[in-house]
């Protein structure tokens, strides 16, 4: 009798473990078109992976295949560290690099939690108080597609922009069709940031951990439509 409790209670251990440190997103590399006011320009390619001990890394890359940005050989390359904190992230780093034939750009976040500051380096260094479940502008799209997965429909995230946290605000619209290389997607659910921004993402909640479609529509509209999903 007693060998068989703690074997049961063993295994219920092992249950709990896995499933308090279990990511509410799996690894994946995701593939998608870049376009500029519906004109192609290139390709991005999204990876998340696990670095272990709840941390992650999330990394997207971005090429000038078409046009313009062919011309000038645009690249750039986002890279986030982060951790979940239950259903959201949290962030650890972020650092972005773009170069081009003239131009070169840089910009990074630094989260120190053991003292509850940001330090932002982009023209100058800015540094101000954290928050808790702060994340930066590359890891919103992470935390929409979390969000949706556990049943959410309006979110207030306390991104790391320049100089302060700002808390934005997006929200389910609605429901649709959507059509991107990677297929239709008949049951789409479509969010936008109900705060300005121009932010507008096509997600398929239980069936894939990213946006088929996002587009941001300041400074033009860029749109990223997913080719290809692998999980790994």
């Amino acid at each position: 009798m007693f060998p068989n409790r703690m074997r049961f209670l063993f295994a219920a251990a092992l249950l709990f473990t896995a499933s308090a440190f279990a990511a509410p997103l799996p690894a994946f590399t995701a593939r998608y078109q870049l376009l500029k006011d519906g004109s192609p320009i290139g390709e991005a390619t999204m990876t998340l992976s696990s670095s272990g001990d709840n941390t992650w890394t999330f990394v997207t890359d971005s090429q000038g295949t078409s046009g313009m940005a062919a011309m000038l050989g645009v690249n750039a390359r986002e890279t986030s560290k982060l951790r979940w904190k239950g259903d959201m992230p949290e962030g650890l780093s972020y650092d972005y690099s773009m170069d081009a034939a003239f131009k070169h750009k840089q910009r990074n976040v630094r989260f120190d939690w053991s003292s509850n500051t940001i330090v932002v380096n982009d023209k100058g260094e800015h540094r101000f108080s954290a928050q808790p479940g702060a994340i930066e502008r590359h890891t919103v799209v992470l935390a929409l597609a979390a969000g949706l997965k556990n049943g959410k429909h309006e979110f207030a995230l306390p991104v790391a922009v320049r100089d302060r946290i700002q808390t934005q605000q997006f929200a389910v619209k609605g429901t649709g069709a959507v059509s991107v290389p990677a297929g239709n997607y008949s049951d789409a659910v479509q969010v936008v940031r109900t705060d300005g921004g121009g932010f507008d993402g096509w997600f398929v909640p239980g069936k894939l951990p990213v946006p088929v479609e996002v587009s941001q529509h300041d400074n033009g509209d860029f749109t990223m439509k997913l080719e290809s999903y692998e999980a790994r």
